[in-house]
């Protein structure tokens, strides 16, 4: 026969176990109750600093499911299709120019990072050191391309024609009083020539892959008011869905800014501040 003792600890064990369970059935059904969103990505750091955003969103009630595309062509197509719900990974121009490609009605709600192009060099610390004759890396497709022209531009080291369009390319280039030497690579490429010119136009994703340091940056596009501030995107009609006011918000995080910070030191900045 059990003692008195043994059957008060049978009757608390038993009391635990079903509060146990109905917490665990309360929290199963809380997580049911959350509004879920798919939003599209592609893998890099972007889809870094969305799982950071997905984070939050869960705080605020919304589980955010990321959906990976290594395909830049596939996220737009997809969020038409209905298959996801948003998308974060490209900025107006490409939007832009798939719109009227494509005939895609979609809408921007909100910015998230930016990841400015830049000179770097091996061979000087400052860009008032770049000699006459220099040898300029610069990639050979024509969005950045035009990008890294237009950043030489307004420096006030090349001029470009008054009639070039918003993406020049080296056929754009009116004058060239110091006789640069411009080298055309892959992008993909520019990263590794560093030792063969004297300075490379760089994308942000092989900066941070070549372990550049970001802050030894010669020229860099700005933050504020860049063309090419990655956005979210939704489809038209589904700008004032709260859930996807949330998922703004959550992008745009105290959270998300801190881990830009801290990964990425200065390569990959917040674009809505």
């Amino acid at each position: 026969m059990f003692s008195s003792l043994s059957r008060r600890a049978i009757i608390m064990g038993s009391v635990a176990f079903a509060f146990s369970a109905l917490v665990t059935v309360q929290s199963k059904a809380a997580d049911s109750k959350q509004e879920t969103i798919k939003v599209g990505v592609v893998s890099g750091p972007e889809e870094d600093l969305a799982v950071v955003a997905k984070d939050v969103a869960k705080t605020k009630g919304l589980n955010v499911q990321l959906i990976d595309f290594d395909d830049y062509n596939l996220p737009n197509e997809a969020l038409v299709g209905k298959d996801i719900d948003a998308n974060a990974f490209q900025h107006i121009p490409f939007m832009d120019a798939q719109v009227k490609a494509r005939g895609y009605k979609l809408a921007v709600v909100g910015k998230t990072w930016v990841e400015p192009l830049g000179f770097y060099s091996h061979k000087i610390k400052n860009i008032k050191d770049l000699p006459d004759g220099a040898k300029i890396g610069i990639q050979n497709d024509s969005s950045n391309q035009g990008r890294a022209l237009n950043l030489l531009a307004k420096q006030g080291l090349i001029t470009l024609r008054k009639d070039a369009p918003k993406l020049p390319s080296l056929g754009d280039v009116a004058e060239n009083p110091h006789h640069y030497d411009f080298v055309e690579l892959d992008a993909a490429q520019l990263a590794r020539s560093l030792d063969d010119v004297t300075m490379a136009s760089i994308n942000t994703n092989y900066v941070i892959s070549a372990k550049i340091d970001p802050k030894s940056v010669l020229l860099q596009e700005d933050r504020l008011h860049n063309p090419y501030a990655n956005i979210i995107v939704v489809r038209q009609g589904d700008e004032n869905r709260p859930e996807i006011k949330t998922l703004v918000e959550s992008f745009q995080s105290d959270a998300v800014k801190k881990a830009m910070e801290d990964k990425y030191h200065g390569a990959i900045l917040p674009a809505w501040q």
